[in-house]
């Protein structure tokens, strides 16, 4: 979880379109955002309980702008997805993309400390897959580093990212795993509506407190 929560907080940090536009390399394109959003999260105006949902909403604007969830979605239910019709996809994904959100977001706001980020090396694909990049980074958290692969790609002219590796535990993969081993058996309305429970159960909870 801790190796999640990290691998999200350097999404959060990396958002802004404009800077992902294909005019630019994908480092460029995680890059030049960072110090807007850190400053977002640093703002001694959203450090009080009742701004914290303004922060939160301030920094989501900015990512699910880069943050592909369409792609994510697919890639997280792999051969899975040919069981779902178009409707149930799309209500898949709206919910997938909520409970990101939500299970990390409140994480993030509370465990933010001052990470330091080193951009170390991009390698676009050739030929083919040109429109595919890894950007390698290194986040300094405490004291202790951490390796933070992204994976993008290039779509209608904008860098996305389609996945995060930290310490080599993949995003999507950790998620996959999770979906098959519920879809192996059951149907995507099982599984839409068990992401659904978690959403409305971080509702709550969120309410609660």
């Amino acid at each position: 979880m801790k190796r999640i929560i990290a691998a999200f907080f350097l999404l959060l940090v990396i958002g802004l379109p404009v800077s992902a536009h294909s005019s630019t390399g994908p480092m460029e394109a995680i890059q030049g955002p960072l110090d807007e959003v850190i400053n977002i999260l640093k703002d001694p105006q959203y450090q009080a309980p009742e701004q914290k949902e303004v922060q939160r909403e301030k920094i989501w604007n900015i990512i699910r702008e880069i943050f592909d969830f369409n792609k994510i979605a697919h890639l997280a239910l792999a051969k899975y997805r040919k069981k779902f019709d178009e409707k149930q996809l799309k209500e898949f994904t709206d919910l997938f993309a909520k409970l990101l959100e939500d299970t990390y977001l409140n994480k993030i706001q509370a465990e933010y400390k001052n990470e330091k980020i080193n951009y170390l090396s991009q390698k676009i694909g050739a030929k083919s897959k040109s429109n595919m990049a890894l950007v390698k980074t290194k986040v300094t958290r405490e004291n202790v580093e951490i390796p933070v692969d992204y994976r993008m790609w290039l779509n209608k002219g904008v860098w996305r990212v389609y996945d995060i590796k930290v310490e080599g535990v993949s995003l999507v993969k950790n998620y996959r795993n999770q979906f098959q081993n519920i879809l192996l058996n059951k149907s995507p309305d099982h599984l839409i509506e068990q992401v659904r429970t978690k959403v409305e159960k971080q509702k709550k909870e969120k309410i609660d407190n």
